[in-house]
């Protein structure tokens, strides 16, 4: 996938989904002002950040050179996707997931609206 790709699929989850420049060189994807996507605009390579569950994180990483820690994040919650180095499919699975666990941890009044 290119950056262009993951914007495209981001917005395209949910219309709730909003997408925001939140310092110089980031932009965000969140539901309910929570991120469940970040892509750093500048990175030598494209990559983006999603949360997932910490034994997911552990097994993925082990099993593919293309996940890593999140730089400038919660290495055990956070996962950098090096787009290059990974199917786009696989990509688009873990954005989801991203997205499912954040909605997940939302009040029961906005889980409701999505």
């Amino acid at each position: 996938m290119n950056i262009e790709q993951v914007r495209e699929f981001a917005l395209g989850i949910n219309p709730q989904v909003t997408e925001e420049l939140f310092a110089e060189n980031w932009i965000s994807w969140r539901i309910f002002g929570k991120w469940f996507l970040l892509m750093q605009l500048d990175a030598p390579e494209p990559r983006v950040a999603v949360k997932l569950l910490p034994e997911m994180s552990a097994e993925l990483r082990a099993q593919y050179d293309g996940i890593r820690p999140a730089y400038h994040m919660n290495k055990t919650h956070w996962n950098d996707l090096y787009l290059n180095e990974l199917p786009d499919t696989l990509v688009q699975e873990l954005i989801t997931s991203s997205y499912q666990l954040i909605a997940s941890k939302l009040p029961k009044t906005q889980q409701a609206l999505l």
